[in-house]
């Protein structure tokens, strides 16, 4: 039986997501669960704990952004796609891409200048006293993930023009 050795790029494109997922997951619930304990055992919180958590869920929400992308698993209607042919389907696909991929081109413009603006100026969070520069930078680098998956969509729907195969449709909601 041979297997095959996939290089460390070919992992990250395939897991890197889902694991940078489920390191923010058990962040937010470690901190989340520490702070309770600390607050209802302790009767004593800290500000660190739910900053560290507010943080964490942001770049969650924007790394899963990309993996929805990847995965086409993003909120759609596709109800008028289901009777569409082969090509009228991956015209709609492609269309959606285009679309999402200006929309978030001019998100990373955005929120990048909102980030250097942080930078230049030296704010800092209340609760962890560290640059608010981190936290800001969740946005433009959430988008360049989806740029860049969206990216790779395009060119898998591209290639699929002109051949027989299966339309790649991403998870349904309720398969």
């Amino acid at each position: 039986m041979q297997q095959s050795k996939l290089s460390l790029w070919q992992l990250l494109d395939q897991d890197g997501e889902r694991w940078l997922l489920l390191v923010l997951y058990s962040l937010i619930v470690f901190t989340v669960g520490i702070e309770v304990f600390r607050r209802f055992v302790l009767s004593y919180s800290s500000i660190w704990g739910e900053e560290v958590a507010r943080y964490a869920f942001v770049y969650l929400a924007w790394i899963g952004a990309s993996a929805a992308v990847k995965e086409r698993a993003h909120i759609r209607i596709d109800v008028l796609q289901n009777f569409l042919p082969r090509r009228g389907q991956l015209t709609l696909y492609i269309i959606g891409d285009l679309v999402t991929l200006f929309v978030a081109v001019l998100a990373v413009y955005f929120s990048f200048e909102t980030f250097q603006v942080s930078l230049k100026f030296g704010s800092v969070t209340h609760g962890l006293g560290i640059s608010q520069a981190w936290f800001l930078a969740a946005v433009p680098i959430g988008f360049s993930m989806v740029i860049f998956r969206l990216l790779q969509s395009l060119h898998r729907d591209f290639g699929m023009w002109n051949t027989n195969e299966p339309l790649y449709t991403g998870k349904k909601l309720f398969d």
